[in-house]
């Protein structure tokens, strides 16, 4: 699945004022739904496929937002009385907005393991944006291709105008990673199939908030296997720049970090900055560092 853009200001203020408003229709199993806004398009048909933009919230606190993202492509099937967004899709045309309520208490009763951002007598409420229907997979697939390649080019110009913006003297390297070094360490460069050890501070570029850190004293490198597809893109080729002991900082665009998936922040295709440390690249993964053996439980050897 992939995502992207929701609302404008105005649609969205329009959807969360209705809200409040007592005029829902009701599905079978209960969820209630609003069509805040008619489209002019054809009604979707059982079969058919729905082009939305989206954001979901639990009362007032944003979960997931499509925005600045890629659609979400989802099939139109006649579904029972199963308490899912998923009954509201028929009713939809090209064009509509639409707002869709559902009790947590009532899918707590479907799954009691729910998220613990999600409590007893809250709302989760899922706002959509019909933009297209379409017909088949293969109109997905070339719509998916077409936004994909879109939202690519979206990602690198941020990064783009970040690095000019503030003027650092950090290279292009690969699929459009930029890499600062600052000390480029001693020896051969790490590269692919290679074991290395590295520190890191990330950041989301956008806001400088640090969401992770194995930078302070005390706290261990993490090591993987380089350019294996165990870490984001971004790293398996930036990292490349760096020999044992090097220094530096990746500035890596949405789609080279988590893609349309929820980053660090929690939005689809954030671009993320990492201070990195090289500390160590080796040919062979390194031996598992062993516990200590406990000692007798009466102090005797």
């Amino acid at each position: 699945m992939t995502k992207t853009l929701v609302f404008s200001t105005v649609i969205a203020a329009t959807m969360l004022a209705a809200c409040g408003s007592t005029d829902y229709s009701k599905t079978a199993s209960g969820i209630t739904y609003k069509i805040v806004e008619k489209g002019s398009g054809p009604q979707v048909k059982i079969g058919q496929f729905l082009q939305v933009h989206y954001t979901q919230k639990v009362n007032d606190s944003l979960l997931m937002t499509s925005n600045g993202g890629v659609p979400v492509f989802a099939r139109v099937d006649s579904v029972g009385p199963v308490y899912n967004a998923a009954e509201v899709f028929r009713f939809l045309s090209k064009g509509d907005s639409v707002v869709v309520v559902q009790e947590v208490d009532s899918l707590m009763k479907q799954n009691p393991m729910l998220p613990p951002f999600m409590k007893k007598g809250d709302k989760l409420y899922l706002y959509l944006k019909v933009t297209d229907i379409l017909d088949n997979e293969q109109q997905v697939q070339a719509a998916q291709d077409k936004e994909m390649a879109g939202q690519k080019d979206r990602d690198q110009a941020l990064v783009d105008e970040y690095i000019k913006k503030n003027n650092i003297n950090a290279t292009k390297i690969g699929k459009g990673t930029y890499v600062k070094v600052d000390n480029p360490g001693t020896g051969a460069k790490a590269d692919s199939g290679k074991y290395v050890s590295v520190k890191y501070r990330g950041k989301i570029l956008t806001t400088g908030k640090e969401f992770e850190s194995t930078m302070e004293a005390g706290k261990d490198p993490i090591t993987f296997p380089l350019g294996m597809g165990q870490v984001i893109p971004g790293w398996d080729e930036g990292l490349k720049e760096f020999a044992k002991g090097g220094k530096g900082t990746l500035y890596i665009p949405g789609f080279l970090s988590y893609g349309s998936r929820p980053g660090p922040g929690g939005q689809p295709n954030e671009a993320l900055m990492f201070d990195v440390e090289m500390v160590d690249i080796n040919d062979q993964a390194p031996q598992p560092k062993q516990n200590p053996l406990m000692p007798p439980v009466d102090g005797k050897q």
